[in-house]
């Protein structure tokens, strides 16, 4: 399995992806699950993705072909007008990528599945995140709904929908979403270290930070000993129940 967020700021963008995979309840192995394109000064373009291993790769490897050999019949993602347009290109390939594992048919909800957190900025517009679904349609981030999850998505949304603020830094983020990713692997051995984090502050048309976070990350282990202290603080620190 995995998770995988992405975090609308007033600053820009935040992405965050496990890289744990497995073939069975003994077999665990790691890929990588967050992709970007970048034009300098013009685009840039982040993919996170969950599902079937074979889907997702075959979706990226379209993407990367296309991006190279762009025609009228072969659109790419570094020619698309708007950040819109990219989603709507993005769901075509994807869906017709699940079309093709299966000539006979195929329904969302088969083996095949996949979906997408789409995000970034092209110039002339703002920073956005799009939730790509299998079946090509997808949903765009609103004030409403500042964030998107994807895989193992329950165990970690309690923290970010108490703490999120789209006011805050980087930073700040970056602590919430270590939260986030702590508790769904404490939770699920499917997802797991380690993390790639990503930043990207409006109008620079560039990554800001780019980060993989291993097991043994100081930072990381502060967060999650301090989270679990605090937790138990509080906890004993609320009145007990009364018979």
């Amino acid at each position: 399995m995995t998770y995988c967020v992405g975090l609308n700021l007033n600053k820009g963008l935040v992405f965050m992806s496990d890289t744990r995979t497995n073939a069975g309840v003994d077999h665990f192995s790691m890929t990588k699950k967050m992709f970007t394109w970048e034009v300098p000064g013009e685009r840039v373009i982040t993919l996170l993705t969950a599902g079937n291993l074979a889907t997702t790769q075959s979706l990226i490897s379209l993407l990367e072909e296309r991006s190279k050999a762009t025609t009228d019949r072969n659109p790419s993602i570094l020619h698309e007008p708007s950040m819109f347009q990219v989603a709507r290109l993005v769901g075509s390939h994807l869906k017709e990528v699940i079309a093709d594992s299966a000539p006979d048919g195929q329904e969302a909800s088969s083996q095949f599945v996949a979906s997408v957190i789409l995000g970034g900025q092209i110039k002339g517009g703002e920073p956005t995140l799009f939730l790509v679904y299998p079946e090509g349609n997808f949903v765009e981030v609103t004030n409403e709904t500042p964030f998107f999850q994807i895989g193992e998505a329950k165990y970690g949304k309690p923290i970010l929908v108490r703490a999120y603020d789209p006011e805050m830094s980087f930073e700040d983020a970056v602590k919430l979403l270590m939260l986030s990713f702590d508790s769904t692997m404490k939770a699920n051995l499917s997802v797991g270290m380690p993390l790639d984090l990503q930043t990207y502050k409006t109008n620079e048309f560039k990554v800001a930070n780019d980060v993989r976070i291993e097991a043994d990350h100081s930072y990381f282990q502060t967060i999650s000993d301090g989270w679990g202290a605090a937790l138990r603080t509080a906890f004993q620190s609320l009145p007990s129940y009364k018979f």
